[in-house]
């Protein structure tokens, strides 16, 4: 079968590429203002199509969204067969058709495409597609559907999505009717597994006190309430706030896991009640953080870190009391933005390893284990159950009543994790289950240890490809002797430890620090941003940078 040139120049015609502009696949694929990636979605269905036929046929899935990203962002990323991000290999592709300069060279790098990777276009392709709330979507979605038309690809358009929940439908499209069929590939399906998996977990528990849910007006809102008719408000009391989908400007407009998380304090308006729960989610709904104000109203952040400490440790407490913990080995993964006392408290008990910054590198070492538990600080994360521990938890025969219940959970607790990608709604599921067995209040939770005093910056910068990070990105090798400045800083500082690495989505570099005080955290930040901002700043510099 012969490659359509004619399809592909004259659906191109319609989504000229914007002059002037580059566009790279990165960590989270393609994200940009929203008036310039007409071009590039048209090009991404061509892609998507162009990968299905390259994996015999398998669904692909394309997910437009810019997560947290302000609301006049949007982006699109690619879903492999099994609901994992797209393989590195192909991101070269994703860029090189984004940036071909016309409609002949386009179809040129199609053909380079398909030469390069041995890609059959004698096989059918196969494409799923979703959209978060944004305003851009419609039009986007449109772009989407012309390139893979152009490819007369088989489309499912599941329409108004999370983004775990568009990855969720991938593996589930590909796994349906084989041994490792992971569900029922639609959105209400996705809803009854979780919900039958927490009433399991929940049924019979001592309920706690409603839990508050900042939606940071996207798409987890109305998601987060059609999955509570499924499960029942009686099972799981919450209470959704910042949940406008409609007004414009508003998605994550000072809320959201990402403003909580960096800004250390509560939504703006969101008026926090002394020792009650709080979460948020991010604007597509794969991020979740917690939160609590203490009797002084003091807010403490319970970050992915804190999740991470909270869930490896109800699982091997799991394990142990199945009888399976000769047989089952649990281990975490971080990256160089978790909290030094987080790392110091998980390798007191559990193995863990720390990677460079970007779900697919979580991703991939938390496959190593038995069972690897990864948790960005941002509040991105999930759990990994190895093919062979799901078959040992399948097939353990307990040996004592005691052992049966856990055994029961710890199945339950398989049902209730998205393991293709961290997601919001099961993330909450997750830590509600276990606040639930452990009758923990969010103090009791926050009391296993105490994060190191932090702070996140951003520095603007005219070229972030300037610099090159080594060690996980815990260490700056270009541009040369920055590190060295960086190293005298962290030396005058108590407990000191600071990074800088580049942004995966914006043009600028992010600057980590943490010390023993909240004031030499907030010092020591300012202070490595200037080193940076100095010399590869763009703009004035600001008297502090947050």
């Amino acid at each position: 079968m012969s490659l359509n040139e004619q399809a592909i120049r004259s659906a191109s015609a319609n989504h000229p590429r914007p002059h002037n502009t580059t566009f790279a696949y990165g960590t989270a694929g393609f994200r940009a203002n929203a008036d310039t990636l007409d071009s590039t979605m048209f090009r991404v269905g061509i892609l998507a199509a162009l990968r299905s036929k390259k994996l015999a046929g398998q669904t692909i899935g394309i997910m437009v969204t810019a997560s947290h990203n302000p609301e006049q962002d949007n982006g699109v990323k690619l879903v492999d067969p099994h609901g994992e991000m797209l393989h590195s290999s192909w991101e070269q592709y994703a860029t090189l058709l984004a940036n071909a300069v016309s409609d002949d060279s386009l179809v040129a790098t199609v053909r380079q495409v398909i030469q390069a990777t041995g890609v059959d276009l004698a096989v059918k392709a196969k494409v799923v597609f979703g959209h978060d709330t944004r305003p851009s979507c419609r039009s986007l979605v449109r772009a989407v559907v012309d390139g893979l038309a152009a490819l007369d690809t088989d489309q499912v358009n599941a329409g108004l999505v999370t983004t775990p929940q568009l990855h969720y439908l991938v593996r589930c499209l590909n796994t349906e009717g084989t041994p490792e069929a992971y569900g029922e590939p639609t959105v209400d399906g996705y809803y009854r597994k979780l919900a039958t998996a927490y009433s399991t977990l929940a049924t019979g528990r001592h309920l706690l006190p409603a839990l508050t849910v900042d939606c940071a007006n996207g798409v987890g809102a109305p998601k987060l309430k059609e999955f509570l008719k499924v499960v029942g408000n009686d099972l799981l009391p919450i209470i959704a706030v910042r949940d406008s989908t409609t007004q414009a400007g508003h998605l994550n407009f000072d809320c959201g896991a990402d403003y909580v998380k960096t800004q250390q304090r509560a939504p703006r308006n969101v008026e926090l009640v002394p020792w009650q729960r709080y979460a948020s989610f991010d604007g597509d709904a794969d991020r979740i953080v917690f939160y609590y104000a203490d009797a002084d109203g003091v807010f403490h952040l319970l970050d992915g870190d804190k999740i991470a400490g909270l869930v490896a440790g109800f699982i091997m407490d799991l394990v142990k009391d199945a009888g399976l913990d000769d047989s089952v080995k649990v281990g975490v993964v971080q990256t160089a933005y978790a909290n030094g006392a987080s790392t110091k408290y998980l390798t007191e008990g559990v193995p863990v390893t720390c990677v460079p910054t970007g779900v697919k590198h979580l991703h991939h070492a938390a496959e190593s284990y038995d069972v690897g538990v990864y948790f960005e600080a941002n509040g991105h994360g999930t759990v990994l159950f190895s093919p062979l521990t799901l078959s040992t938890i399948s097939a353990h025969s307990p040996s004592s009543p005691s052992a049966s219940a856990a055994l029961s959970n710890l199945r339950a607790l398989v049902d209730l994790i998205n393991q293709t990608v961290g997601d919001a709604i099961s993330d909450m599921l997750l830590v509600e289950t276990i606040l639930l067995h452990r009758q923990w209040s969010p103090a009791q939770w926050d009391r296993a240890y105490s994060d190191y005093p932090n702070r996140l910056v951003k520095v603007l910068v005219a070229d972030r490809t300037q610099f090159v990070t080594s060690d996980a990105e815990r260490r700056l090798d270009k541009p040369e002797g920055v590190q060295a400045a960086i190293d005298d800083a962290v030396a005058k500082v108590d407990g000191g430890r600071s990074f800088v690495r580049p942004s995966g989505t914006e043009d600028c570099v992010r600057v980590y620090a943490e010390a023993a005080t909240r004031d030499t955290a907030d010092e020591l930040a300012n202070t490595v941003a200037r080193i940076v901002h100095d010399k590869f700043g763009k703009g004035p510099q600001p008297a502090s940078f947050f």
